[in-house]
């Protein structure tokens, strides 16, 4: 098996507890590459200019409340 299709359509075929067994594994294994790529780019820095930038803004107050931000108020 080495397509995608492929691999879809023996997901297709999985019981839903297999399906579901492979969803948990496939978040499990995208956030530890995510954690990896992130550890990644803050070691070669390419984080830095962000993280200057975040701070800058707090700094100069220019930051608000996250719950402000998702209640759009």
């Amino acid at each position: 098996m080495k397509t995608l299709s492929e691999i879809e359509q023996a997901i297709r075929e999985l019981p839903t507890v297999e399906a579901r067994k492979l969803a948990g594994w496939l978040n499990e294994y995208l956030n530890d590459a995510w954690d990896k790529q992130m550890q990644t780019d803050l070691a070669t820095g390419k984080l830095d200019q962000f993280i200057a930038k975040v701070e800058s803004n707090i700094e100069a107050n220019q930051v608000r409340d996250l719950n402000e931000v998702i209640d759009n108020t």
